[in-house]
């Protein structure tokens, strides 16, 4: 086909689209298929229209009585919102004295009831046999628990082990041979934490030090903290009052040259006996420990880790004072008492304390006063294994929770009681607790 022959062909395909007329052309392409159209969303479950911020979900009918604020133009006026409705239960009026009903299982369930507005009580329980051996395999209906000799039903209980916030308390006034076992152990603290735990470390001599916040217990910080916070410890000696070292032997016009040497320092009391005071600020580290612990998270078991020999003396904070800030945050005091008061037999007379002199055990007061506990060990080995088991103790508790039926505007300190139907165990929980403010926020 030449090129005049396609002219041809061309101007009579023009021809025949020109008599057809466009409508042909429309029709043929209405065959072609359009894109799918866009659907409706579908609604929610449970609600029946759409969703208004403030408002809620509306059932979606049109208001019966909604008029047209113009009837000239045919336009109706908008419905009126539909009122807020507060969907959360009122509570029960019914106090529950009966353990009927099972508590709820799990952590899960334990972390859920700490957001509530309910007085609800975390107690941490230990059981253990006339051995002292942990006893596993208990259930809820093997625990009854009294507040204020008043029966509580348990709303939670579980058995899963919690992640720990320890705040770790060493004493730099031990002894230097006792001082020198408790650096060698430090190394073994690590190895009883988890990836999930955390830690802080304290020292005390005249006055608390904190040596690092809060850090991961298997991180790279806290072996190279600890290393940091050993010390030499002391050397206890015999004060002397008198004799040629007492005092200073250069006087002049009867008096030393230097008045800070000589007996009764500035005073000029040559009689004047002075023995030196040992200063022991056990209260004030623990205090100090337990302010950054009670900004931890209420889900985790907040506890604080004493190494010492118990002795306290010198601190601004009276033991009354920390106690009761350790019971109103829910904190327990574990410690691993070393020294001589680890001795057999003198640890226990240490408790006793004699007028006009310092105290020369304070720890049991604080391990009982909050649910915690305590192990004497001498020697390095000893005190390594001492750490893992009171970590392992204090991550595998019961762990009960129960609603309080006393007021939350009642701060005054509430009793716990805690009993076990089995025969010759053991159970350590905290005796008691002041309530907070801040737990019902």
């Amino acid at each position: 086909m030449n090129v005049r022959e396609k002219a041809i062909a061309l101007t009579a395909l023009i021809g025949i689209g020109l008599a057809l007329g466009p409508g042909t052309l429309a029709q043929q392409q209405a065959s072609v298929p359009d894109a799918p159209t866009p659907q409706a969303p579908t609604a929610l479950p449970g609600t029946n229209g759409p969703i208004t911020p403030g408002i809620g979900a509306s059932d979606g009918t049109p208001n019966s009585n909604a008029s047209s604020s113009n009837p000239g133009q045919g336009q109706s006026a908008p419905a009126a919102p539909a009122p807020k409705v507060n969907h959360a239960a009122p509570p029960s009026t019914q106090p529950a004295n009966t353990q009927d009903t099972p508590p709820e299982q799990g952590i899960a369930a334990v972390n859920a009831s700490f957001v509530s507005q309910v007085t609800e009580v975390v107690v941490p329980v230990t059981v253990k046999d006339s051995k002292g051996n942990p006893v596993a395999g208990l259930t809820w209906r093997d625990f009854t628990v009294f507040e204020n000799n008043a029966r509580t039903p348990l709303r939670v209980f579980s058995v899963d082990p919690r992640p720990i916030s320890v705040a770790f308390v060493i004493d730099q006034t031990l002894p230097a041979n006792y001082m020198r076992e408790v650096n060698e152990s430090l190394n073994a603290i690590q190895g009883a934490l988890t990836p999930y735990d955390e830690a802080a470390i304290f020292t005390y001599t005249n006055g608390a030090k904190e040596w690092t916040g809060f850090t991961g217990a298997q991180g790279a910080r806290l072996p190279a903290v600890l290393s940091l916070a050993q010390a030499a410890g002391t050397d206890p000696m015999v004060p002397i009052n008198s004799g040629p070292l007492a005092g200073c032997n250069i006087y002049q016009n009867g008096n030393c040259v230097d008045p800070n040497l000589q007996p009764g320092r500035s005073t000029a009391m040559n009689g004047y006996i002075s023995i030196p005071k040992e200063i022991h600020t056990l209260n004030d580290a623990i205090l100090e420990a337990a302010k950054e612990l009670s900004t931890r998270p209420k889900e985790r078991l907040r506890v604080i880790y004493v190494i010492s020999d118990g002795k306290e003396y010198g601190s601004k904070a009276s033991f009354n004072e920390v106690r009761k800030y350790l019971q109103t945050n829910n904190i327990a005091v574990y410690a691993t008492l070393v020294g001589e008061s680890a001795r057999w037999g003198e640890g226990w007379l240490d408790r006793f304390h004699l007028p006009f002199e310092a105290y020369d055990n304070i720890l049991y007061k604080y391990v009982a006063a909050t649910g915690g506990d305590m192990f004497s060990e001498r020697g390095v080995n000893n005190i390594e294994k001492s750490y893992a088991k009171i970590a392992d103790e204090a991550r595998n508790q019961y762990t009960l929770v129960y609603a309080s039926h006393e007021s939350i505007y009642d701060s005054r300190w509430r009793s716990i009681d805690v009993r076990v139907d089995r025969p010759n165990v053991v159970v350590t929980a905290k005796p008691g607790y002041y309530p907070s403010a801040q737990e019902y926020k």
